[in-house]
């Protein structure tokens, strides 16, 4: 890219260019004060731990429902294969879901965000490796712009440079996320229909009568129902969520220690860890196998890292460390109790252990725990989505909040297809066991991706130890690296559902990232000089008409393509001239008065102005209604405070070359208010002089008064010039940009471009109503880019 490119090997266009277009490095200078150190009481605290119940751990606490089903897809050959299993889930639990993601990698969030991609967003921050390169240095003073410093020569240095230093690992990385997002959005169609699914089927265990056919019908309205009131439910009852889940597992937890009473209270000797070497030594190739539906014993795990944005992380590590693992756990140990007595019932066996004076409400209250476990995948979901949206990996698709202090979104267009694709699983496979083996899948290569995700974060942001790192990672890798061979053997079993949903979604978010990269890359090569603008005079060769145009582009720097395309084939333009750049950073959010920054482009009498809005990837654009009048807000903002520094810059410097002349060129310090010492002239001295030039420094400030009134009447002036040219109209002017790919180019590269990415550009939102700028003032300029 040419801004890239070295500076002492351009020519003075490119210098004066620079000197006319400077990056926004003052206004963007603010303390930080980092939103992720905000306290919580004792009391808030034990509130939101109780809160997450209904949001975090829905997916969890709906596994016993099915994992043993899973587990022994063909029965229950001898009984210790039972013990064997439950030690397996009771170590599972205790390595993946409270050690690794709740003690660990919650600790990785984004300032309270969690996900594949705000861990991505992390590295952004600590790696020059985002996809659209837009970022400049003013972007780093933003508050919530967090990132660690460390020496030349440190291991993670030596990391940030092999990484920032070769773009197939920028690529690599890239698909690494998308391929984990993906796998997520593919559990957010899977969880659901085997939750309801198994929820519902406990019907037929006391009535066999009921058909499997009645069984998936009722799970499909159900679903149908859940997708169609998903708008509602993360808003408007959410707080309903939290008792049935606690209701849910205090009910699971207890019918554990009845089950244990009853049956075999031996059962808790699978605690050790020994049990798990017997269970893969006697089973052999069947225990390995096994795994794939043992896995689902922490379905559920990235879920709750996905929906961390909800819930400070200390509010979820109390929740799941005194309720849910409890819970779970006797959960498991009771089903498994029961097993060794009655092996013959594995099918549904959760429901077969409930004894029969409860068993209806325990079955309302399952399909209830079940509804919940689905609204909280599938609100994990749409937060990506809207984190991919905001880094540039998804189409622009409408968002919206549900709730405005809770940050809960609903994307209508993705909420359809996930119904489709989940009511098309269900009826699809009809069985339990091959939706099972296709969520292990999206699971086991989720964790996989985050581990992987974790290494990076690891070395870069916490910059612990490489021993650290190494235990880590192999730690996680002797855990999740039998899962994913266990469930890649039954690909041919339902296990190839999470990989072509998956495929799906990678090939929409590659294609958008990779079409919306190369014509960022291309507008930045073909972006117009502001020496040229210069060049053409206030008037810029044409007739400044009253009225303000704003122009719209990604380009933080320049004039965009569109603009210089206008002006040479229209003979007017309006008197005031506003670039507006609109842009996400790789962070959570940007603080509401961070988020507007303008400059002056060029001489005043030109009347062109910069402003340069940022956005992260939390930030609700809704409300930002008013967003024409918060611009220019910030353009008269800017305008009175630069007003004021020349005015200060205009009486000191005067003031300096005064008293050099006078008192013999003292060297000025400009973190000091007044000249400091040297071997000739002392404090002392200069105090002596100013006490003889009383009456001078009186008329000196006398004409600081006169300039500063002359700048407040020149400052008010042009304030009042700008409300004319307001009064008289605004127009937006946006690209109408039609992307082509070369015709030189190879036979992929038209497809991926002159068919998948246009099509995607057509059927996605427009910046228009992103910004909600009126149909009868909006200008479109067509241009065709050639990539």
């Amino acid at each position: 890219m040419a801004a890239e490119e070295d500076p002492d090997k351009k020519g003075g266009v490119w210098v004066l260019d620079q000197q006319l277009d400077q990056p926004i490095d003052v206004e963007a200078k603010k303390v930080k004060e980092t939103p992720i150190n905000k306290k919580y009481s004792s009391t808030m605290l034990l509130q939101l731990a109780f809160q997450s119940l209904g949001v975090v751990y829905g997916d969890l606490g709906t596994s016993p429902l099915y994992v043993f089903d899973n587990a022994f897809p063909d029965g229950i050959v001898d009984k210790e294969d039972v013990v064997g299993a439950l030690s397996v889930i009771i170590w599972s639990l205790t390595f993946v879901p409270l050690l690794k993601y709740v003690f660990i990698v919650c600790r990785a969030n984004d300032n309270g965000q969690g996900g594949t991609f705000a861990l991505y967003s992390l590295l952004c921050r600590h790696a020059k490796i985002k996809s659209v390169p837009n970022q400049d240095q003013t972007d780093e003073e933003v508050t919530t712009f967090s990132r660690n410093t460390f020496g030349e020569k440190s291991f993670a240095a030596r990391t940030k440079r092999g990484l920032e230093g070769h773009a197939f690992l920028h690529n690599m990385l890239l698909i690494l996320v998308l391929i984990g997002s993906c796998m997520v959005i593919g559990d957010g169609i899977l969880t659901p229909a085997i939750s309801v699914l198994s929820a519902v089927g406990g019907m037929n265990v006391h009535h066999k009568w009921i058909s499997k056919e009645m069984v998936v019908l009722f799970a499909v309205i159900i679903l149908v129902l859940l997708f169609m009131t998903q708008q509602y439910g993360t808003g408007k009852v959410w707080f309903f969520f939290a008792p049935i889940v606690l209701i849910w597992l205090l009910l699971i937890g207890g019918m554990g220690i009845f089950n244990i009473l009853k049956y075999d209270r031996s059962i808790l000797k699978a605690f050790s860890p020994v049990y798990v070497y017997r269970y893969f030594k006697r089973r052999g190739r069947l225990g390995w196998e096994s795994l794939g539906g043992i896995m689902l014993s922490i379905n559920g795990t990235e879920t709750l890292f996905a929906d961390l944005n909800h819930f400070p992380v200390l509010s979820i590590q109390i929740a799941f460390t005194v309720v849910v693992f409890p819970c779970l756990l006797l959960a498991y140990c009771g089903q498994a109790a029961y097993l060794m007595k009655n092996s013959n019932n594995v099918a549904f066996a959760f429901y077969q252990s409930v004894p029969d004076s409860i068993y209806w409400p325990v079955y309302v209250i399952a399909i209830a725990a079940a509804i919940v476990a689905s609204q909280s995948t599938i609100t994990a979901t749409f937060s990506l989505i809207k984190q991919a949206l905001a880094l540039g990996c998804f189409p622009r698709v409408k968002v919206i909040y549900t709730s405005r202090h809770r940050h809960q979104i609903y994307i209508p267009d993705v909420n359809w297809i996930l119904m489709i694709l989940c009511i098309s699983v269900t009826a699809g496979f009809h069985q339990q066991t091959q939706i099972g083996n296709a969520a292990g899948t999206a699971v086991v290569i989720v964790m996989l991706v985050t581990t992987f995700l974790m290494i990076l974060v690891m070395i870069l942001v916490w910059r612990v130890h490489w021993m650290l790192v190494l235990i880590f990672t192999s730690l996680s890798l002797l855990v999740e690296g039998p899962y994913l061979s266990a469930v890649l053997l039954k690909v041919d079993q339902g296990g190839w559902a999470p990989l072509v949903i998956a495929t799906a979604f990678f090939v929409v978010m590659y294609v958008w990232n990779y079409g919306t990269v190369r014509r960022y890359d291309i507008e930045m090569h073909s972006k117009v000089s502001m020496a040229w603008i210069i060049g053409l005079g206030p008037s810029l060769g044409l007739v400044r008409v009253p009225g303000i145009v704003l122009v719209y582009s990604e380009l933080a720097s320049g004039v965009p393509r569109i603009f210089s395309h206008f002006i040479t084939n229209l003979p007017a333009i309006h008197s005031v001239v506003v670039f507006v750049c609109v842009k996400y950073l790789p962070v959570c959010t940007v603080p509401e008065e961070e988020r507007f920054f303008v400059k002056r482009i060029g001489p005043n009498n030109f009347h062109m102005f910069r402003c340069i809005v940022r956005y992260g990837y939390k930030d609700d654009h809704r409300k930002d209604d008013d967003f024409e009048e918060k611009l220019f807000d910030s353009l008269f903002m800017f305008l009175r405070l630069e007003s004021l520094m020349e005015a200060s810059s205009d009486d000191v410097s005067t003031i300096l070359e005064q008293q050099d002349s006078e008192t013999g060129d003292i060297p000025f310090d400009n973190n000091m208010s007044i000249p400091f010492s040297n071997s000739e002239h002392t404090i002392t001295s200069v105090e002596t002089i100013a006490q003889e030039d009383l009456s001078l420094n009186v008329s000196r400030a006398l004409t600081m008064s006169h300039r500063a009134s002359s700048n407040f009447e020149a400052e008010m002036s042009e304030i009042e010039y700008l409300h004319n040219c307001r009064d008289a109209g605004v127009v937006h002017m946006m690209g109408n940009t039609v992307v082509r790919a070369r015709r030189d180019s190879n036979f992929v590269k038209h497809i991926v471009i002159d068919y998948l990415y246009s099509f995607l550009r057509k059927i996605c939102r427009g910046n228009s109503v992103l910004f909600f700028v009126p149909q009868e003032s909006l200008l479109n300029v067509g241009q065709i880019l050639y990539v």
